[in-house]
């Protein structure tokens, strides 16, 4: 574990706790049909994962960052110590004796740049509420979790709330307790497919009102790929359109769009310019291989905000008007 020397725990702008992961990447020029066989074009080991990616993205952009998540006692735990030291991220990396790290195998079809995520994780390096430290939570100004290890978020996620530290929520699907982290997360920015996982509404618009109903969030998100983002704060909807890149690989692209919301928290910026700054950030996260390969400096950030071209919008401003009107 690599964290601060001196007795009192330091402060920091984020702290993150959640998933990270061993990536395989492999690169293939075209998705493999069934009782195939594809061309390997390349194969790589990289450094991932939804939350240590994120404080990753956070500690290059300026901002101090803390990360607090768990592996085995194998090879990829020491690779992953050895990348966060490399980021000079303070890390509080706890290991599960005889126990192998969370991995993945992540196959990326480069005609488009999308990838196929194959993962593996071992139950016994779920983070446990025990194993956290309130002193980690309450010395940073934002924290971002995800829907993994829901029983420590959940309890990261009421400390949080408690000194009222603004709290972060990445969401691809549904886990036992979900619920009970939800009460205390403020910004809610989850997959596509959660809105309606969770809700059983298929309509996203009615099922970001719902949820957001529900658990009282001062946003509540959906990210929608190359359709950009689309948001729901209690009085009317926020949409912003993905930016028009050349995607190689878009493994990450949602970690690194959580990132960047959480630097524009903690940066005051207001959510219409949090949600573009994340969706240029998580754009060019897709010109690179693997989760970190491709974390634009804040300049290239701000260049393509200022330059780029959008797809085109799926929301225009007085459809949503409407929607919102209509209650």
């Amino acid at each position: 574990m690599n964290s601060v020397m001196n007795s009192e725990i330091a402060r920091v702008d984020v702290v993150g706790v959640g998933l990270n992961a061993t990536d395989t990447i492999i690169r293939l020029p075209n998705f493999p049909a069934f009782d195939s066989k594809v061309r390997l074009l390349s194969s790589d080991v990289r450094a991932g994962g939804q939350v240590a990616s994120a404080m990753v993205a956070c500690q290059r952009w300026g901002l101090r960052a803390r990360y607090v998540g768990k592996v085995g006692d194998d090879w990829a735990a020491d690779f992953q110590q050895q990348q966060l030291d490399a980021e000079h991220l303070e890390s509080h990396l706890i290991r599960e004796p005889n126990c192998a790290s969370p991995a993945s195998f992540i196959l990326v079809d480069t005609r488009s740049g999308e990838r196929t995520v194959l993962w593996g994780r071992d139950q016994r390096v779920e983070l446990r509420p025990e194993e956290i430290k309130r002193e980690w939570i309450d010395s940073a100004s934002a924290l971002l979790v995800d829907g993994h290890d829901t029983a420590a978020a959940t309890l990261a996620s009421r400390w949080a709330r408690e000194s009222k530290i603004p709290v972060i929520g990445d969401f691809d699907n549904l886990y036992p307790g979900v619920q009970a982290l939800l009460e205390n997360v403020d910004f809610l920015i989850t997959s596509s497919a959660f809105p309606a996982r969770l809700t059983n509404e298929a309509d996203v618009l009615k099922a970001l009102r719902q949820i957001q109903a529900q658990f009282k969030c001062s946003l509540m998100a959906a990210n929608l790929g190359r359709d950009g983002v689309i948001g729901w704060n209690g009085k009317r909807f926020l949409y912003s359109p993905a930016f028009q890149v050349n995607a190689i690989d878009t493994t990450g692209a949602g970690d690194i769009f959580h990132g960047a919301f959480v630097y524009g928290i903690v940066k005051g910026m207001s959510v219409e310019q949090n949600l573009e700054f994340s969706c240029a950030a998580a754009g060019l996260a897709c010109t690179g291989i693997g989760a970190r390969g491709a974390i634009a400096t804040l300049d290239e950030i701000e260049r393509l905000i200022r330059t780029g071209k959008r797809h085109e919008s799926r929301y225009r401003a007085e459809d949503l008007e409407k929607t919102a009107a209509s209650g």
